[in-house]
């Protein structure tokens, strides 16, 4: 075709009416469109190289169809970035644009940040940290679609997402139970946050349902990184008798504690059993042996927290307060670092 591509010929070109197509390509709510003719719809555009006029869209409905995110450190560490890769392709999946703001944790480019979203006519926003926290939502956000995302609010508040530190400090706990270990240290990190609680009280749990009295001369805490695990394990297998496993907080004390079982000439698994939690990219795969842990759901946050805030947008008048606060699995990722305790 020598022109642009109009509605009318993706509507020729699926065999469809033009407001078929208009549903299908502007995901329009209520339309009950058959799966297989919003795929033919949209076959057809992308044969024909056809793009629906955005600007035309959002005079029609009063929408820029595009997203805000502000994050702290997100952008900028290998930690959470697939927070923002679900974001994105939820997002660019139902054809919104996202537009990030990575403050650095300065709240005069936080201030500046929001301001430009407002400035860009963003139709809802996610509010996003690097780990899992108790935040006060700027009161700029206040009149704005907003969701949360590794973060919640103390009481009532926008929806938030969150991973369930509970349950994957119970179930990292309970694989080292699994192998046969009744005495497990905790390497946990020193900081008061959200994680460091919920991931204590998983592995209290855990102990409790499988008859082991948790003893508090078995948790240590540390900085969550390589060093505070080291120290932290140092201590723990210098006691008598050791543990014979430890749940370390998070993968980078877990490296800590392969410097402190190699100084005291222990070999893992053989003599101890380290499991860790993030499956953070290069750390828990690149380990030798390789660590076992728990997979922090980012990507998954960040689709769902996209999902719930096109939910708001659509509905403005929905109470956010009502909704509570979404917890998502830390899926265990099994390696070659837990084995059965030595004899």
């Amino acid at each position: 075709m020598t022109r642009r591509p109009s509605i009318r010929d993706v509507a020729r070109e699926a065999g469809v009416s033009i407001t078929t197509v208009s549903r299908a390509l502007n995901d329009v709510e209520g339309s009950r469109l058959p799966d297989d003719t919003r795929r033919r719809v949209r076959q057809a555009a992308e044969r024909l190289g056809y793009a629906p006029n955005k600007m035309a869209r959002g005079l029609r409905t009063q929408r820029s169809h595009m997203l805000g995110m502000i994050s702290d450190h997100i952008a900028t560490t290998p930690h959470a970035g697939r927070l923002i890769l679900g974001a994105q392709e939820v997002a660019m999946s139902r054809g919104w644009a996202l537009m990030l703001i990575n403050t650095g944790g300065d709240p005069d480019v936080e201030a500046r940040g929001i301001q430009a979203l407002h400035q860009q006519q963003v139709d809802g926003v996610l509010y996003a940290t690097m780990y899992h926290q108790v935040v006060e939502v700027p009161a700029a956000l206040h009149d704005l679609p907003l969701v949360l995302a590794d973060a919640r609010t103390e009481g009532d508040g926008p929806p938030a997402v969150v991973p369930d530190e509970v349950r994957g400090g119970y179930d990292a706990t309970r694989e080292l139970v699994g192998h046969g270990h009744r005495r497990i240290g905790l390497a946990l990190n020193s900081d008061d946050v959200p994680a460091t609680h919920g991931r204590l009280r998983g592995y209290r749990q855990a102990l409790e349902e499988a008859g082991i009295a948790p003893d508090p001369a078995l948790v240590v805490q540390e900085e969550s990184e390589s060093t505070g695990g080291y120290l932290a394990c140092r201590r723990l297998l210098e006691r008598t008798p050791r543990p014979t496993a430890i749940f370390c907080y998070n993968d980078r004390m877990a490296m800590g504690a392969y410097r402190a079982a190699a100084e005291l000439g222990l070999r893992i698994p053989e003599d101890v059993s380290i499991i860790g939690f993030d499956n953070q990219e290069y750390i828990a795969d690149g380990l030798y042996p390789a660590l076992t842990t728990l997979q922090l759901p980012h990507y998954e946050m960040g689709a769902w927290a996209v999902d719930r805030l096109m939910e708001l947008i659509g509905d403005p008048a929905r109470n956010p307060g009502d909704v509570p606060v979404r917890t998502l699995p830390c899926p265990l990722v099994r390696r070659s670092s837990v084995a059965a305790p030595p004899a």
